[in-house]
């Protein structure tokens, strides 16, 4: 029997770490998922355009890969960030209108790490004028009136 003036000791000492690492598991996915602008420039808008040359549909974004070209002629693949496989598929953005070859132009802004060839898409633009919104909002991407989502800004700009 313990008296008030002594330590409960290791059964006390499990308790308080096991619900330190089910807390740190439970949060992971909230690491895993960033704000805009903890990766992206919104100083550095890009226009790209070229094939699909992959596609990725994993959660948190969906990743479309295309293939651009320099100034110079010479060939890049670009990675662009989406926003969640199943909000691009409610938005009409498929396996279907995304298949490899798929001739698209994609507005957006770049990695802030500009030797990267990565950016964060707004619009997709196909051959044959169809144009769809495949950003992610509310995570602090410009509010530049792109996202059909967004609501219009307050007088003053907030």
């Amino acid at each position: 029997m313990l008296h008030a003036d002594q330590e409960v000791g290791m059964p006390r000492t499990c308790v308080i770490a096991a619900t330190a690492a089910a807390l740190l598991i439970a949060s992971a996915p909230l690491w895993a998922h960033h704000a805009f602008s903890a990766e992206f420039d919104a100083n550095a808008p890009v226009t790209l355009r070229g094939p699909v040359t992959r596609v990725e549909w994993i959660n948190p974004h969906a990743w479309i890969h295309m293939e651009t070209k320099t100034k110079d002629g010479k060939s890049e693949v670009w990675m662009v960030e989406g926003g969640t496989p199943n909000t691009l598929l409610r938005r009409g953005l498929t396996r279907d209108t995304l298949k490899l070859g798929t001739e698209l132009v994609v507005d957006g802004y770049q990695t802030k790490d500009h030797s990267l060839k990565r950016a964060n898409g707004r619009d997709v633009t196909f051959t044959d004028g169809r144009k769809m919104f495949m950003g992610s909002s509310g995570t602090g991407a410009p509010r530049d009136g792109r996202d059909p989502t967004e609501k219009p800004r307050k007088p003053g700009g907030f």
